[in-house]
């Protein structure tokens, strides 16, 4: 699949766009940024996309909306991870090719918290923080709007790439959705059930909407046959003097136990996922001009993940008196996810006050069981409570905003509190007995947060913000500033300048220019996870893992407290609706981030044996990096054969260089940048996930039937291996989702349809990268599923 491939998908839909959107969707009212709330999508000032989640969750395979977003806007992606610890329960999500963490989650254009969670095992977002989406259910969402430009200057730190506004339901009525589905491989259960009713409250303008949503995903298995020595002493077949007979020994040793080989495989794949969500959306009339509202919800989320199988050859790592054949550990996560925010608005006379307190919290509990700590012996217990960690976020806006003539003036102010903690686990999840000689300490797969991991860090911030628009004919404008202090680096200034002109009816021009900044996050500054363990070279017990950056050893080599990450954003592009029901844009944008926060790799250094470490990992505002790309979306729709055929395509190029290493100089000094930043960090920035990315709809309407068809292009992909295996590229692919439904009454719709009916997969791994074969598949692209088949029924009440 070549660079033609991607040609014939663009050239095949000329008139197209990825979001699901009709043209009534594109004349509502868009409320994410600018705060006039009197522009539509046709006549924004940067690209929004809106997506109609109650109309496209109906009809397409996916069910979270990580997953709905990932197939209808090429520059938003998300893709599962597998072997990764907590990466694994909870899905990074990038825009425009930057990281989790440049992204600005709003619920109802309240700023939402982040997970506690930090990626530090190589996956896409290594080293950052970002936002669960799949906390909220689908069920509860009115729409999406996602803002794909730089927006600092008026809703703060975080939204370099681009804002992610979900809305959330506030109509009168019940309705109800049941899907069931599972992959083609028959595993991947999925089963989902949800609810939404909504009624007035008070007078008319009042109202109560209530979700609930329970799901269950199970896991995936893309294993396979591997080449690692199962009960002998070369690590691998590949080591042995001869390798026919080292396999030989071992099946021989298989068939005594009364075993086959597949018992020593490994589970690679998916991780079950059990989630339960209640959410709520509601706001009462106090007076014509006063009103009061609330919304928020709560998830609970118990995840099944899998580690490294430990197989009975590494007798420093295995218990063989308890797991003779080794094991496979099972990392069970528990995640609590709590968001509630009250406010009251006053309207009168183009007036607007808005006073508002959001409250955010997630804690995320480990378990880690099927597993043992090898410095024990037959001691050690069998399952393991490795601790956990926390995050939560208190937020107080004041918003004031006046409409004279033309002109929309806004200003007002953020007060925000921040926690973030960490709480050991027992002591067996981490500790380093001794009892067994060159035995290593701790949980296998997992070790647990120890007492010297254990704190609870805080800080808080104030912001002061104006904007400023103005719209006259054919030519709008708007101008935003924002000022932050935080308690514990400092303060920003930031700034946007945006412009639209009409240069004749229904084509206009639009640009912006902007400065942005994100603050380093608390879980950035402050996780850790160093552990005692045995040393490699064999010299007793020594430490090992991530340290923070005002630990003493951070300090020796010369690594800075973490400060601000700061940007600038500019964007330029035309709207052009040639004919009635036809709608295109393209924007061009670019974005350089100075300081970008990323976490090093393991290394070792001579003077961290002074405090008893052997190899170590920092975070650091250490590269900076250029972004630039273009955004094409087309939608029309069309009467055809007496029903509506809606064609549809959006399209995203996005290339990220890092332009500059900001690492210190003594750490410069001693170490090649192979040894603490190596190609395989710079792989993940740059280009382990698709440059290229489009997606195209047919979505046809005709008397009680609905059909879909969907292709998504996800471009080529490059995994470097580094430092045991080699670079390759994973060329492009193209997944396409189908569905049919039929209203068999008014109320009652069933739906039946598949993702990845095709069952395409990335590339086969190369060897070397696969870990002795036992990674058949990379996690990238479209993840390593394959096909999904499902069925839906939904009732309107």
């Amino acid at each position: 699949m070549k660079k033609a491939t991607f040609s014939i998908l663009l050239l095949s839909a000329l008139y197209v766009h990825a979001q699901e959107v009709t043209e009534k969707s594109i004349d509502d009212v868009v409320l994410v940024g600018n705060r006039a709330n009197n522009r539509t999508k046709l006549n924004t000032l940067v690209p929004v996309d809106v997506i109609s989640v109650q109309k496209i969750q109906q009809s397409s395979p996916q069910t979270t909306v990580q997953d709905l977003l990932n197939y209808v806007i090429p520059s938003f992606n998300s893709v599962r991870q597998s072997a990764s610890d907590g990466t694994e329960h909870i899905d990074p999500v990038t825009l425009r090719g930057l990281g989790p963490d440049q992204v600005l989650v709003l619920v109802n254009g309240k700023r939402r918290h982040t997970t506690s969670l930090v990626n530090y095992q190589n996956t896409v977002g290594n080293g950052s923080v970002g936002t669960d989406l799949s906390t909220i259910p689908v069920i509860a969402i009115d729409r999406i709007e996602v803002l794909r430009d730089g927006a600092a200057a008026q809703y703060g730190s975080d939204a370099i790439a681009g804002v992610i506004n979900i809305i959330l339901k506030k109509n009168q009525g019940a309705s109800a959705s049941i899907t069931y589905g599972q992959t083609g491989r028959n595993d991947g259960e999925t089963y989902q059930a949800g609810a939404n009713y909504g009624t007035t409250l008070g007078k008319d303008k009042g109202f109560i909407n209530l979700s609930l949503q329970l799901s269950h995903r199970g896991k995936t298995n893309r294993s396979q046959n591997h080449n690692l020595d199962i009960f002998g002493d070369n690590f691998a077949y590949d080591f042995a003097n001869d390798p026919a007979q080292a396999r030989a020994n071992d099946d021989a040793i298989i068939a005594q136990r009364g075993l086959t080989r597949d018992d020593f495989n490994f589970q690679v794949g998916d991780a079950q996922i059990k989630q339960g969500q209640l959410f709520l959306n509601a706001e009462y009339p106090l007076s014509d001009k006063w009103n009061l509202y609330s919304f928020g919800g709560a998830s609970i989320k118990e995840g099944e993940g899998f580690g490294f199988r430990r197989l009975p050859s590494e007798t420093s790592n295995v218990v063989l008196s308890i797991f003779p054949n080794g094991f496979q550990p099972v990392l069970n996560s528990k995640i609590y996810d709590f968001s509630y925010a009250v406010g009251t608005k006053y309207q009168n006379n183009n007036w607007t006050l808005d006073l508002s307190n959001t409250f955010g919290s997630n804690v995320f509990n480990y378990d880690v069981s099927n597993t043992n700590n090898a410095s024990m012996g037959a001691q050690s217990p069998t399952e393991f409570n490795a601790g956990s960690h926390g995050f939560l976020q208190n937020t107080f806006n004041v918003d004031v905003s006046k409409k004279i003539d033309n002109f929309n003036i806004a200003f007002g102010g953020e007060w925000r509190f921040e926690q973030y903690q960490i709480k050991s686990g027992e002591e067996a999840s981490y500790k380093n007995y001794g009892l067994v000689s060159g035995a290593a300490g701790g949980a296998q797969s997992f070790i647990g947060f120890s007492n010297n991991n254990a704190l609870k860090k805080s800080r808080n911030s104030e912001a002061l913000y104006a904007d400023v628009s103005y719209d006259l004919n054919k030519f709008n404008v708007d101008a935003a500033a924002r000022f932050e202090n935080y308690s514990d680096f400092g303060s920003a200034l930031t700034g946007k300048l945006a412009l639209r002109y009409e240069l004749f009816k229904n084509f206009s021009l639009r640009g912006a220019v902007g400065t942005g900044f994100r603050a380093p996050s608390l879980q950035q500054q402050y996780f850790n996870n160093s552990y005692s363990d045995i040393s490699t070279s064999g010299s007793g017990i020594v430490n090992k893992g991530i340290f923070t950056n005002d630990s003493a050893i951070a300090q020796e080599i010369g690594f800075d407290k973490l400060k601000e990450e700061k940007s600038v954003n500019a964007s330029a592009g035309f709207t052009f609706k040639p004919v009635d029901k036809l709608f295109i844009t393209l924007d061009g944008y670019f974005i350089k981030v100075k300081d970008r926060i990323v976490i090093t790799s393991q290394f070792s250094d001579s003077s961290f044996a002074t405090y008893g470490v052997e190899s170590a990992r920092f975070f650091a505002n250490a590269v900076d990096t250029e972004t630039k790309g273009v955004d094409l979306v087309v939608s029309y729709d069309w009467a055809l054969g007496g029903g509506n055929l809606n064609i549809n395509l959006a399209g995203n190029y996005t290339e990220t260089k890092i332009t500059k290493f900001n690492f210190p100089e003594k750490v410069l000094a001693s170490h090649s940048q192979d040894e603490f930043f190596g190609p395989d960090q710079i792989n993940i920035i740059e280009s382990l996930s698709p440059k290229t990315k489009a997606s195209l709809g047919l979505n046809y309407k005709i008397n009680k039937f609905n059909f879909l068809v969907r292709n998504t292009y996800f471009g080529e992909v490059t995994r470097d291996g580094f430092p045991y295996g080699s670079v390759q590229k994973f060329s492009p692919k193209v997944v396409t989702d189908l569905s049919v439904g039929y209203d068999i009454t008014k109320k009652l719709n069933f739906t039946v349809g598949a993702n990845n009916l095709f069952d395409v997969f990335p590339d086969l791994q190369v060897y070397e990268n696969s870990y002795y074969g036992v990674f058949k598949y990379a996690p990238v692209q479209m993840g390593t599923t394959g096909n999904y088949f499902f069925g839906r029924l939904n009732y309107n009440f």
